[in-house]
């Protein structure tokens, strides 16, 4: 299931919120709940350093925007999405669904859900 906030959460709120919920990457969106960003703990940890009040910085000032953001949809193939993560050097990054208006996040998928694929990919073919 992704893990979703509203660009207009709060730094400090996606911090918790990535905390909470154990995820890397954090999927923003605006008020139609559409694609409109992603954060990843590099971008919290960036925007933490300093004196600044957390709680007073949203979320959509950090964030990679569109259509800076590398997405998938739910019919690719794990390998290219595999080479996508690996391409690009993140951790993980939203399934979508295309709209008119832009893009709803219907799932993520990450390194470790990639590797445990592979691994039982792997089992299948031992048995």
């Amino acid at each position: 299931m992704p893990v979703v906030v509203e660009q207009s959460a709060s730094v400090y709120d996606a911090i918790t919120t990535m905390f909470l919920e154990d995820v890397g990457t954090l999927f923003v969106v605006n008020e139609k709940s559409h694609l409109a960003g992603v954060l990843s703990r590099k971008d919290l940890l960036r925007a933490s350093l300093g004196n600044r009040e957390l709680t007073n910085i949203p979320v959509n000032i950090i964030m990679t925007r569109m259509p800076n953001i590398t997405m998938c949809f739910k019919d690719d193939l794990v390998i290219e999405v595999a080479r996508l993560l690996i391409e690009r050097q993140i951790d993980g990054l939203p399934v979508v669904r295309q709209e008119e208006e832009g893009y709803e996040v219907i799932g993520r998928i990450t390194k470790t859900n990639i590797t445990k694929a592979l691994v039982e990919i792997a089992s299948d073919e031992v048995v």
